[in-house]
């Protein structure tokens, strides 16, 4: 058989692009932060990662014009060997800090920093534990470990503990428990009470990917782990510089000891160039308007709050958030991919997520939403999704603020 028949094959994308609805792979030719320019016409941006609006903060802005003027436009090389920058050494210094760590090393991107540390940590007779609904950087991270891989149900701690128990019928295996602190695709936390509870008493680390919740929750924006108050319990934080940190990258933080070892055994570190200086830079400087300007996270929380009631109380089924991140179920692939082409034309900029990141018939909509959205762009999304919603049938009799959590469980390889 021809090795690429399975593309020959592969027909979906352009038969939806054919119809004209396809949403990806869409060129932004200018952004503003909160709305961008595509094809001359200007959109509401609530698809993006950019929490707390930093992308164009004139701090970060200018930290990274003046680190790339310094430093050129790349380091050409690997941490390990030409790569490192003194900016990079205080970048993971201010982050330790930040994150009340005793280190911290930053990766090239979030996904090679889940490749990297879990590969490096697990290997052949350990046993790693993963929630179903997990990032794709964490399941391939996982694939690389060549450890014995269990999945739990998500957010399901009776399956998580009946895991745990078969991997410890085997003392001697190593056990790392490693979660997303706020799911990617419906906003919800992990229950991190319940699984350092679980993972003291199975003897058990544990690993939370902070990507979508630092700089949005807890009382000093460190993520789920501090919202939650099981900061102490946590083993290792990871976490990602192209959200709320407006740049590029990834980072671990935990105990001295183990971030040397992971810096000398991490291939995704070894063997890939570091970062720019001006991602560098721009994340540094991100960090300095975290710490500064904490009413910026209680901006963003309180626009996504706004409009997860403005949709409910329309009749939309939004799924169990609760951070910046604010979804709406739909249902089948087709009629999902009309409801973006009918937000897209009304002036909005959206996810439409399907299958395999979501089970068939759960496509979904996904927004998230910045700081600096101003109250008028809000007004205009709420009123483009009741509008939407009143043409193409979406909206239920009795509106309704979250849906059962075992109707949305999301598919963890393409998160």
């Amino acid at each position: 058989m021809d090795l690429f028949q399975k593309c020959f094959n592969f027909t979906r994308a352009k038969e939806v692009q054919a119809a004209g609805f396809y949403p990806y792979f869409i060129p932004i030719a200018r952004s503003r932060g909160t709305e961008v320019e595509i094809q001359g016409r200007r959109l509401v941006m609530i698809g993006s990662n950019n929490y707390l609006g930093l992308t164009h903060h004139p701090h970060v802005v200018e930290s990274a014009v003046r680190a790339l003027e310094k430093y050129g436009s790349s380091p050409t090389g690997s941490r390990f060997l030409n790569g490192t920058l003194e900016l990079h050494e205080e970048l993971e210094r201010r982050l330790a800090r930040f994150l009340n760590r005793e280190s911290a090393l930053v990766f090239s991107t979030g996904f090679q920093t889940n490749l990297g540390v879990i590969s490096a940590l697990c290997g052949k007779g350990d046993v790693i534990l993963c929630d179903r609904d997990d990032h794709a950087s964490i399941v391939d991270g996982c694939r690389l470990s060549f450890a014995e891989v269990r999945k739990f149900k998500h957010n399901d701690m009776q399956d998580l503990e009946y895991q745990l128990q078969r991997a410890s019928a085997d003392r001697s295996k190593g056990k790392l428990i490693v979660v997303d602190g706020a799911f990617s695709m419906l906003g919800d936390l992990a229950s991190l009470k319940e699984i350092v509870r679980l993972a003291k008493a199975y003897d058990a680390r544990v690993m939370v990917d902070e990507a979508h919740s630092v700089g949005v929750i807890g009382a000093h924006g460190r993520g789920a782990a501090e919202h939650l108050g099981v900061e102490g319990d946590v083993d290792l934080i990871g976490g990602t510089f192209s959200k709320s940190f407006a740049s590029l990258g990834g980072f671990v933080a935990g105990p001295e000891p183990v971030i040397h070892y992971i810096k000398h055994h991490a291939r995704s570190l070894i063997f890939s160039a570091s970062i720019p200086a001006s991602a560098a830079a721009a994340a540094l400087a991100a960090l300095d308007v975290m710490e500064a300007e904490p009413e910026l996270r209680h901006r963003v929380i309180a626009n996504a709050n706004r409009v997860r009631r403005g949709l409910a109380e329309m009749g939309f089924r939004v799924g169990p958030t609760e951070t910046a991140i604010i979804p709406v179920i739909v249902g089948e692939q087709t009629r999902m991919f009309r409801v973006w082409k009918a937000l897209f034309d009304g002036g909005l900029f959206i996810n439409p997520v399907t299958v395999p990141a979501v089970p068939p018939g759960m496509d979904l909509i996904r927004t998230s939403y910045m700081a600096t959205h101003s109250d008028e762009q809000i007004d205009r999304v709420l009123e483009v999704f009741g509008r939407v919603g009143r043409e193409l049938g979406l909206l239920s009799d009795a509106p309704s603020s979250k849906v059962a959590g075992s109707d949305l469980s999301v598919g963890a390889d393409a998160n």
